[in-house]
């Protein structure tokens, strides 16, 4: 009796001694198989481990850790001079949507900086490149335009030299230039600016600080991940307005102006650094000669590019996407009334009737020359935006619409097989 009343103990403590151990085991192996389902969550959200990084690093910035953090940014963002980089590729339309900046008499508008870098270290590392863009940026934006002294080499920085001067309405206008009056709407006339009177870019500096918005367009940030320092920083108080267009028009546009795309068409190419990915680009099949190949080949790229800003922005913190507005060229140019007053809103600036009237007129010309691509001029927006339909083979079409197939769907443009493509 004894006997089995032991060997029933003895049972006993041998199953709780193993439970015991299983126990560290059990708790071990389903932490790990929860790490292992969000590390897989997370792998398939985020394609891209740049991408993935960059997201952490705004989380990183204090947002979800203390939520007066962001309060306090939103604050200081509220009360500070507004600074606004119109973010856009070749060809997508900026132009017309910097002239919108450009002729109100409130902001202080530089067209394209970035070129003089560009310019400078081509064909330079396209990381080193963007570092520098992002570098420049952040000198303009606080009025330190001693930063293109850096690129400028043995010629001396007037205001005859920088952006886009013939066409900029402060270095035309009074009290730099007498040849326009800034509270004037219109379009700048080069022959009229041509005769100004060059200025010591320390009295541009002088101008700018007087202005409370400031707008820089480029085309030579090639994603929105360069801008999250410049975002973050409450000194800068950055706002990106993103342009979009319909690829397949962007690529029969860079087709049309080729020869002038080349050089950047190939620093778009060397911004990847798994170059054996982008091997397969878009091409026709038939031999074209290389300008051709270079820009079609970078058509590819900008889908990717834009896809990634778009997944950025997506997973971004509240803060962020307040401060960034995302448009498309063909709202703006069929609908300009509308998109003129969401710009203004988002960009804390007022709209008045001679600005309405000038972006109306500017969207309802007579007919669509591609001759001059780069001349801002009043054009018949609808005959601009489906120009593609009538000069892309079905090749073409297929080879972009193949690509950029869920950049299309994000941004709510059709494949060529629907009666519309808007």
């Amino acid at each position: 009796m004894k006997r089995r009343l032991h060997k029933k103990y003895l049972v006993l403590i041998l199953a709780y001694s193993g439970l015991l151990l299983l126990i560290p085991y059990v708790l071990d192996y389903r932490d790990k198989s929860v790490q292992h389902g969000k590390h897989g969550l997370t792998q398939q959200q985020f394609r891209c481990p740049d991408l993935e990084n960059t997201v952490a690093l705004l989380w990183d910035n204090g947002y979800k850790v203390n939520g007066s953090d962001a309060t306090e940014l939103a604050v200081n963002r509220s009360q500070s001079r507004i600074h606004i980089y119109l973010h856009a590729t070749w060809r997508t339309g900026s132009s017309f949507l910097g002239e919108l900046f450009n002729q109100h008499p409130d902001v202080f508008y530089l067209y394209e900086p970035m070129w003089h870098i560009w310019q400078a270290l081509y064909p330079g590392d396209a990381g080193s490149l963007q570092g520098a863009v992002r570098d420049m940026m952040n000198a303009l934006y606080r009025c330190d335009f001693s930063v293109l002294k850096l690129y400028a080499g043995p010629q001396n920085i007037t205001t005859s030299f920088i952006f886009g001067w013939k066409m900029n309405k402060v270095i035309c206008s009074e009290p730099l230039c007498e040849a326009h009056k800034r509270h004037e709407i219109g379009l700048v006339r080069e022959d009229q600016c041509a005769k100004c009177q060059k200025r010591d870019i320390r009295e541009l500096e002088r101008e700018c600080k007087k202005y409370p918005v400031m707008v820089i367009k480029g085309v030579r940030v090639l994603d929105l991940s360069t801008l999250v320092p410049l975002i973050r920083d409450p000194a800068i108080n950055l706002q990106v307005i993103q342009l979009f267009r319909d690829p397949r028009a962007v690529h029969n546009s860079r087709l049309k102006s080729k020869q002038a795309l080349v050089k950047e068409s190939i620093q778009v190419l060397r911004s990847k650094k798994q170059a054996d990915k982008y091997k397969r680009l878009l091409v026709p099949s038939n031999k074209v000669n290389r300008a051709e190949s270079y820009v079609s080949s970078a058509m590819e790229l900008i889908c990717d590019n834009w896809l990634s800003d778009m997944m950025l922005v997506m997973n971004s913190p509240p803060w962020l996407r307040r401060n960034y507005l995302r448009i498309r060229y063909e709202d703006l140019v069929l609908h300009p009334m509308e998109e003129l007053q969401r710009l203004y809103r988002f960009s804390n600036l007022s709209s008045f009737p001679a600005l309405e009237k000038f972006a109306l007129n500017m969207t309802h010309g007579q007919g669509y020359s591609s001759d001059r691509p780069f001349l801002i001029s009043s054009r018949d927006a609808k005959e601009a935006i489906y120009a593609w339909r009538e000069r892309l083979n079905v090749e073409q079409i297929n080879q972009v619409e193949a690509y950029c197939s869920e950049v299309m769907r994000q941004l709510g443009y059709q494949k060529n097989s629907m009666e519309k493509a808007t």
